[in-house]
Order: C-alpha cells, then structure tokens, then sequence
C-alpha cells in the first residue's frame, strides 16, 4: 500500500517520465473538450455538458495519477482479479434493477445515481490479462494451445457475453486488440492466421443471424439508398464533413449538431469536428492518436529490450486497444466502416469511455517510468 500513496508532487513529478505523452494526451482532452462542448449546445444547451465533461476528465486524470504509482507486476498479479471483475460486471447488466436498458441494448448499470458501461471496462481488463498471459508464457508461445487457443477461447467467451447484449463493436475491438497482442508476441503464422480466419468466419456468421445488425453492416455501403432510416446517421455526417471542406464553417458554426446529427457529441463528434474545423481539424486528431501509439510502441520495444515482457504487452495492448477504438470510430464517421456504436477515445462524452482511458494512459505512462523514462525513480 505505501508503495503507491506518495506526495502530489512525485505523483506529477511520475507523470513526466514521458513528456510527448503526457502533451499529447493534454492536447486531446483539451481539445476534446472544446468540441464536446461546441457540438452539445443543440443537446443540453452546452454549459451542462462541459461541466459534467470536465468532471469526467478530472476524475479519469485522477485515476491516471494513481495508476502512475502502482507497480506493474502489483498490476500482473491482479489480472486475474480484474479480468472476473469485468466479467462479473459485464453479467451483471441482465439483473433488473442494476442493468439498465437503453434503445434495445443491456449494455449499462445504473449504481447509486451514476451510468457505467461494463463494457469499457471489459475492454482495458482483457488487455492486462492477456499481457499476464503472454508474459507468462513467452517461452510456450509457438505451441498452439498455450501460444494461440486458450487464449482464443477465453476471448470467444467474453465477446459472446457482449454480443448477447448486443455490443457487436466492443467485441469488435477486444478481438482485435487481443489479436494484434498475439501476434506482436511472437506466436506462429500459421496459428495466428488459421485462427483469425475461423474468426473472421465466425463474427460474419454471429453478424448475420441477427437481422438488425445485417442492415448496419450493409447501410453504410449506399446509405443514400435509405437516407430517412438506416442510412440517416451516416448521410448526416457526410453532409457535415461536406460543409467543412478543408477548413471549416468554424467552431461553434456547425449546423448538422442542431439535431440533424445524432450522437454529435458521442459516437460521431469526429463529423462535428469535420465540419467545424474542415479537413485540417480530422488531421490533427489522426495525427495525435498517432502520435500516441508511436510511443506506446516506443515504451514496448524499450521494455522488450529489457526483458521486461509484462510491461511489453501492457505496452503494445494498450496502444492497440486506443489505435483500433479510433480508427474504428473514425472508418464510421467517414462512411468506410459499419456504424459500432463506438466512441473516440479522449474526445466523446462519456464518463465509463473517460475513466478507462484515462485509466489506460496511466498504465502506459507507468511502463514508461519503469523502462527508464525521462527520469526514473524508485518506489
């Protein structure tokens, strides 16, 4: 316990181990909350929004400050923990007075007067588990059980508990964070791409028995075939994207967030982006959560050259799970993938997407005092 109750001072003193980091991630949350703010004013009037987003932000840059001070084998011995914890989590959306059912999906619990979604949550505990794995058995991975189907199973678990929800784009994302984890691990070609195509056989398959999900996946390829219905979402942020050229109407002049856009400030806050700050604003937000993953693999490779191979997974998943959560939702936004219900990270309102972030950042940001950043400390 001493070992991560420390002064306000060391904890920001920690936080400098990687000064690029630390910017980008100001610049985003920033920036984020700026537009949340721009694009909810059709929504909540705006000032509502911004409070209640900046709290998020306070709260998950708190949950950062403390992560920076948990060693990361503290962190490996609780995967375990933590991965039942999510499960139980995830479970525990079915229970009626807990679980809350929104537009068709159990995918929230309502505790206490605050909304969390499990499957956030969900997301980062797989990550910790499966760098536990993969640390634990660097040496066993070109055997396909322990290299490639144990853990296969246990992830077809997890995302057949999220599809029952339905949350087809979470499970999405775990499969292929996981997936990108096993490969950068080392395990054999052949049993990674045997695996993944099973899997891709497999989701296609789960896709299509649900009829609902059939005509998401299909109405993003000609959504102007049914621009009033199916295709609505995605026609409203081509319009927006449209409008903003290459730079902008201008924040605060975007007119598809006066509710011609849903989930503006959500799942498709990159279109209010777009049409505010034009091509240029889409840009900068690609070009941070670039850099962002370059240095997670930055701190992997230092980590795996110091044999550090826990803290090389935690690494390289947590930079997957953020790279794949915004490429995902940006592929949406621009009409290139199937709307998923998935928000972009650092960016979106949304407190559980906020706090499991913030949460993953602090993660990384430990790998990168304990693999010698900017200046190591001993705790």
């Amino acid at each position: 316990m001493s070992a991560v109750i420390s002064t306000p001072r060391r904890m920001l003193s920690d936080l400098n181990a990687d000064p690029v980091l630390l910017g980008t991630l100001i610049i985003l949350l920033s920036f984020g909350l700026v537009m949340v703010y721009s694009a909810s004013i059709a929504i909540t009037g705006g000032s509502s929004a911004l409070i209640k987003h900046a709290v998020n932000i306070g709260i998950g840059l708190l949950l950062m400050v403390y992560l920076t001070r948990v060693p990361l084998k503290t962190i490996q011995n609780l995967s375990p923990l933590l991965l039942l914890a999510g499960v139980i989590l995830v479970l525990l959306v079915w229970i009626p007075g807990i679980g809350q059912r929104i537009n068709g999906s159990n995918r929230w619990l309502f505790l206490g007067g605050f909304r969390l979604q499990p499957a956030e949550i969900m997301k980062l505990a797989m990550v910790v588990y499966v760098a536990g794995y993969l640390a634990r058995r660097h040496k066993q991975l070109h055997y396909f059980q322990k290299g490639m189907l144990n853990i296969t199973l246990m992830t077809a678990a997890v995302v057949l508990i999220l599809l029952l929800q339905p949350d087809f784009g979470s499970g999405v994302v775990i499969t292929a964070t996981v997936f990108g984890m096993l490969f950068l691990a080392g395990v054999r070609l052949w049993h990674f791409l045997a695996v993944v195509t099973v899997g891709i056989a497999a989701m296609t398959s789960l896709a299509w028995m649900a009829p609902y999900r059939v005509a998401r996946l299909t109405s993003f390829l000609d959504p102007w075939s049914d621009v009033y219905d199916k295709g609505f979402q995605l026609v409203q942020a081509l319009i927006a994207f449209g409008r903003g050229g290459l730079f902008g109407v201008g924040i605060g002049a975007s007119v598809q967030k006066l509710h011609y856009l849903p989930a503006a400030n959500t799942d498709f806050l990159l279109a209010v982006i777009g049409e505010e700050l034009g091509f240029v604003g889409v840009i900068f937000v690609i070009s941070l959560y670039a850099v962002l993953v370059w240095r997670g693999f930055q701190i992997a490779a230092r980590a795996e050259a110091q044999r550090k191979y826990f803290v090389a997974r935690l690494a390289q998943g947590v930079s997957l799970l953020i790279a794949f959560q915004a490429i995902i939702n940006i592929g949406v936004n621009l009409g290139v993938l199937p709307t998923k219900g998935l928000t972009l990270p650092f960016l979106s309102w949304g407190g559980s997407s906020m706090f499991v972030s913030c949460a993953a950042m602090g993660l990384l940001l430990r790998a990168a005092l304990e693999t010698g950043g900017r200046k190591r400390r001993r705790v």
